[in-house]
């Protein structure tokens, strides 16, 4: 047990040292930076949930995520139609985990509002053959974000800051107006969104190991 113990915090010591400099390299444009820590990220955070005995969604979506990553580093044609696409699947893999729990309605018509009011804004300025897998993948994101809230306020919390992480990614798309520092903030929110998503689903799904005391209470990051 102390081998595995000490794995899950070598895994997490790994993630917290690339997510520090992937923020540190995209605050300072550092290009080589984000190539080198940026696809180390989620298989990382997967390995971590993986050691954990974490349910096998949450690995595939953040490995998926991954591939979302890797994807959106690259400038090549149709790279951000893969990430996107890598990213949606994970979403799906979210959405199984979230089955079956309880929302409340009204966050249903605050997500639909938001989603609505959203692509209204977006919509004119998004490039013509990215609007309809825009709107598509909004709607699935919107909806992970939404079903997020019944696993609990970690999880709700990230399937809130995933959708502000994206929807400050169309914004640019759309060359609509961002905030200063727009990368770091996308960043910043993209990796708290997949960490609290993480810890949400830990704490409510990992199942306690017969006779161990510390297993025994719900799972913590």
């Amino acid at each position: 047990m102390n081998g595995r113990h000490a794995l899950r915090a070598a895994l997490l010591a790994a993630f917290a040292l690339a997510a520090v400099g992937e923020l540190v390299s995209v605050a300072l444009d550092a290009r080589t930076g984000q190539l080198l820590a940026k696809p180390l990220l989620m298989p990382l955070l997967a390995a971590y949930v993986a050691v954990r005995g974490g349910p096998r969604p949450l690995v595939a979506a953040l490995l998926l995520g991954w591939g979302g990553d890797v994807f959106l580093l690259s400038s090549a044609d149709g790279a951000f139609l893969a990430g996107m696409g890598c990213f949606a699947a994970g979403h799906v893999c979210y959405l199984v985990l979230f089955a079956h729990r309880r929302t409340r309605p009204d966050l249903a018509v605050g997500y639909g509002l938001v989603l609505v009011v959203t692509l209204a804004l977006l919509w004119s300025d998004l490039p013509a053959e990215l609007r309809v897998p825009v709107a598509v993948y909004s709607l699935l994101l919107a909806a992970m974000a939404y079903r997020a809230s019944g696993l609990g306020p970690l999880a709700g919390a990230g399937g809130a800051l995933f959708l502000l992480s994206d929807t400050l990614i169309a914004t640019g798309v759309a060359d609509r107006p961002q905030p200063p520092a727009a990368d770091l903030w996308i960043m910043l929110t993209y990796l708290a969104a997949q960490i609290l998503l993480t810890a949400g689903i830990l704490k409510a799904t990992t199942v306690p190991r017969p006779g161990t005391r510390a297993e025994a209470r719900p799972a913590r990051t």
